[in-house]
């Protein structure tokens, strides 16, 4: 582990005597411990020129050392009762996990109530710019599916071959950087939990993440588990082929394509900025793949392995199980599944999907 800057100051050894608690001596010695003066430095004072984004926990600004190396700096909002948490759990996950899809984590700074975490520059900026921007240059359908498959291996990682099993809780758009040849990182674990080898599932009385991509056994309970997340990535999945936000209950794109599925007619939910496709097949295929994540039920979800296997077979969506439909669409007029849940979380509290949530308790 480096230290950047003049002399080891008193406020330093305290940085590094809580970085050792919270267990980073562990990690690789590319972990830099950054001066403030450093950072301050580096993204000239937080000018606003240089802010990549914005949410709940703080701003991201890109930056320049002096040795001429790009860094992405998170600044945490000192208004947030959640930073410090968020703050140790980034750091003690992202310097223990290496893998070519998750953001890497190069170092950080504590300096009074200033928590900075340093991260290597993503030049494409995040994925929703992309797929939400209709004036914005196109992502092409072979680079669309690639993102999904880099997500997808990124999670699976995640759940299953890390040195710890994470689960990430918060998978977004936004949350997912393009690096100079638009393969994806996945960002933000300060709401990513641990989990033992043998556990299955957790309960969380304080339920944070962003209301759009929730699982309904989060949303309503607190519960979640791997399946949470693969439940996330089929929102996202969603998001991707139709180039439209899951937002307000006004257009919940979810309901949208459930209703089109049914009929037949998924083939109208492809972005139409890909124009005539020949790969319409397979965009279908992807479609099915991601109701097969979004089921009501936990249980009834593939894993992120299945998920992976599913995305790289050639052939058709026929040869995939149906998924089932959400029991809000059912001829019995029961509405307890995943799109009641969040009609009723926007039309009661909230219209857009960029709204995160971390002081609700669970009901």
């Amino acid at each position: 582990m480096q230290l950047h800057g003049q002399a080891q100051s008193q406020n330093s050894s305290k940085t590094e005597a809580a970085l050792k608690l919270w267990r980073t001596e562990e990690s690789s010695t590319e972990f830099t411990l950054y001066e403030f003066s450093e950072l301050v430095a580096a993204t000239a004072s937080f000018l606003n020129e240089n802010l990549l984004g914005s949410g709940g926990f703080g701003s991201v600004y890109k930056g320049k050392l002096r040795s001429g190396a790009e860094i992405a700096v998170k600044r945490l909002s000192s208004r947030s009762n959640q930073g410090l948490e968020q703050f140790k759990t980034e750091v003690q996950l992202l310097v223990k996990l290496q893998h070519t899809n998750l953001v890497r984590l190069v170092g950080c700074c504590v300096n009074e109530e200033e928590k900075l975490l340093v991260y290597e520059y993503m030049p494409n900026g995040s994925l929703d710019q992309f797929i939400f921007d209709q004036q914005g240059p196109l992502l092409d359908w072979n680079q669309r599916l690639r993102i999904m498959e880099g997500i997808a291996e990124g999670i699976l990682y995640l759940h299953k071959y890390s040195r710890v099993r994470v689960i990430h809780r918060d998978l977004k758009s936004s949350n997912v950087l393009l690096d100079k040849d638009f393969n994806p990182k996945i960002s933000d674990f300060g709401l990513a939990r641990i989990f033992r080898s043998n556990m299955m599932e957790s309960n969380s009385k304080r339920i944070a993440g962003t209301y759009a991509y929730m699982a309904p056994e989060y949303a309503s309970k607190g519960t979640f588990s791997v399946k949470t997340d693969v439940c996330s990535f089929g929102v996202l999945m969603l998001e991707i082929v139709s180039g439209k936000r899951n937002s307000s209950s006004d257009h919940n794109m979810l309901e949208h394509a459930w209703q089109l599925w049914r009929e037949g007619r998924e083939s109208e939910l492809i972005d139409l900025r890909l124009g005539v496709c020949s790969e319409v097949a397979a965009i279908v295929r992807c479609i099915k793949v991601a109701l097969l994540c979004v089921q009501d039920s936990a249980t009834d979800r593939p894993t992120m392995a299945d998920v992976l296997a599913m995305l790289a077979a050639i052939d058709g969506a026929a040869s995939l199980p149906d998924p089932k439909l959400p029991r809000q669409l059912l001829s019995s007029g029961v509405t307890t599944g995943l799109l009641e849940i969040r009609t009723q979380l926007y039309s009661t509290m909230f219209s857009v999907n960029d709204v995160s949530i971390t002081t609700m308790q669970g009901r």
